[in-house]
Formats: structure tokens, C-alpha cells, sequence
């Protein structure tokens, strides 16, 4: 078990975090020749019990579009959006109830092509672990809280393909695809700058 620090360290590490995002960007990935809609997601990050976490979604099995996927709140930029970071905190808005200015942005990670047509561009930011979720339904079945100092890869077997996968505590979550790629740069952020 990994001992854990005092809540008072949150604003320390995120602080760090802060800066390390800033010196080091994450790669941004490649999609020469590919006509791709812009798209942007948050990762929200909170402090609890001496640990960072990061809020995930579950969409709902009825959603046309990524059924039961689990991602980052986040969608396709709208012609209101100034920036990719305005498309990210109306969607987390939209999805879960934070509003813009509950959120203190970190950074970003590399910016990514999905498989769906779109390029995404994560950001990172941290909320107060407070903040009331107001989740709508026609949008997420599940707010999922992920301890990202737990988080372990795993090979599984998904959609005819052995994948890497991030999964924790009693594995019942799985993330792939885009969300791992996004995750696995926010730690090797969290890595490098140690606990």
C-alpha cells in the first residue's frame, strides 16, 4: 500500500504539476492528410485522503456515439467556442455541473487523433473536492473517481485486439483507447515529479 500524504500537500502538488506541464509538454500525436473536427476534453483533477484523483464518465449504452465509454467530459468544439479550452470547460459544464470558474487550469497534454474523426486536446485542471457534481443523464450514466497513484496497466482482450488498459482498486473499470493515451501522459507528468 502506498502511504499516502496530508491533505495539506493537494495545493503543493498541483502547484508542481502546474509546472511541470509548462516545462515539459506532453508530444502532441500526428494525423497528417486527415480532415478531423476539433474536439476538446478536461481532465479534473481533486485532492482527497492524502491522494490526486481524477473524475472520469461513463456514457450512457444509448448514446450513438461512444455507448459506455469511459473518457474525460468533453466534446466537439461548437462556432461559439473561442478556444479548444473554452470547448472543454462548457462541455464539463454541460456534462457535470463544474463551472468554468471552479476550475484552476494546470495545462494541457499533447493534443490526439481518435479513431471517431476527431483531434482532441486535453486539458488539465483541479477543482476543489467539494465541488458539487451535477451529472446529466441524457449525457453520463456514471461519474467515475479514479486514484491516479493506483492506477495500474493491464493487457486485455477488446474488440478483437489485445490492448493496454488502465484499471484500479478492484479492476472494475477499464480505460483504453484515446482516455489511455491521455492518462498515461498525466502520469508521466505525476511520475516526474514525485510525490
Amino acid at each position: 500500500m502506498t502511504a499516502l500524504l496530508p491533505d495539506t500537500a493537494g495545493p503543493q502538488f498541483f502547484g508542481r504539476l502546474k509546472e511541470h506541464l509548462h516545462r515539459s509538454p506532453s508530444k502532441t500525436f500526428e494525423a497528417p492528410g486527415l480532415v478531423l473536427k476539433e474536439a476538446a476534453v478536461l481532465a479534473p483533477l481533486f485532492w482527497r485522503g492524502g491522494e490526486p484523483w481524477a473524475y472520469l464518465t461513463r456514457r450512457p449504452m444509448t448514446l450513438r456515439k461512444h455507448p459506455g465509454q469511459i473518457s474525460f467530459p468533453g466534446g466537439g468544439r461548437e462556432p461559439a467556442d473561442v478556444t479548444p479550452l473554452h470547448t472543454a470547460l462548457r462541455e464539463t459544464h454541460e456534462e457535470l455541473g463544474i463551472a468554468p470558474e471552479q476550475v484552476e487550469v494546470l495545462g494541457l497534454l499533447g493534443a490526439m487523433p481518435t479513431i471517431t474523426s476527431f483531434w482532441v486536446t486535453p486539458f488539465v485542471g483541479v477543482i476543489a473536492e467539494d465541488v458539487k457534481l451535477d451529472p446529466n443523464p441524457g449525457e453520463i450514466d456514471e461519474v467515475i473517481a479514479a486514484p491516479l497513484w493506483r492506477l495500474r496497466k493491464e493487457k486485455r482482450h477488446l474488440f478483437q485486439a489485445d490492448r493496454e488498459v488502465f484499471v484500479w482498486d478492484d479492476a472494475r473499470h477499464v480505460v483504453w483507447g484515446a482516455t489511455w493515451r491521455m492518462l498515461s501522459q498525466l502520469l508521466e507528468h505525476v511520475e516526474a515529479i514525485g510525490r
